[in-house]
């Protein structure tokens, strides 16, 4: 089933120690997170409880701790643990998460490098 409904937060900006080299894991920096959940917000919306729909303020901080916790050595892979995290939800149907390294050791002059995934469940999942 398709859900048109999404929930985003942009600009989650956290500071982690990821990266290959190892001055990336002394130095740390910050990393900016984008995700967009897609999932069926009707319920939510007709009962206006916080409960019938994915808090986003707790799903932040799930993220600022995955950030700022184990370090890996790409981007991919965290971005891999965000996506997981948002679909610890049962309700979340489809998550696309961006990891941004605005800051990545690159010796030249540019703006952002980002990853992009999209992950979704499976249609067992889903029925489950």
């Amino acid at each position: 089933m398709d859900f048109l409904d999404e929930i985003v937060l942009t600009g989650l900006t956290v500071f982690g120690r990821h990266g290959v080299y190892d001055h990336e894991r002394a130095e740390g920096q910050e990393f900016t997170i984008d995700l967009r959940l897609r999932l069926d917000l009707a319920l939510a919306a007709a009962s206006d409880d916080v409960v019938d729909t994915v808090h986003y303020g707790e799903l932040a901080e799930k993220v600022a701790a995955i950030v700022a916790g184990e370090p890996v050595d790409l981007i991919e892979t965290l971005a891999s643990r965000i996506a997981d995290a948002a679909l610890d939800d049962g309700r979340v149907q489809q998550v696309v998460v961006t990891v941004h390294k605005p800051h990545a050791p690159i010796p030249l002059t540019f703006t952002d490098v980002s990853v992009t995934l999209t992950r979704r469940r499976s249609a067992t999942e889903a029925a489950a």
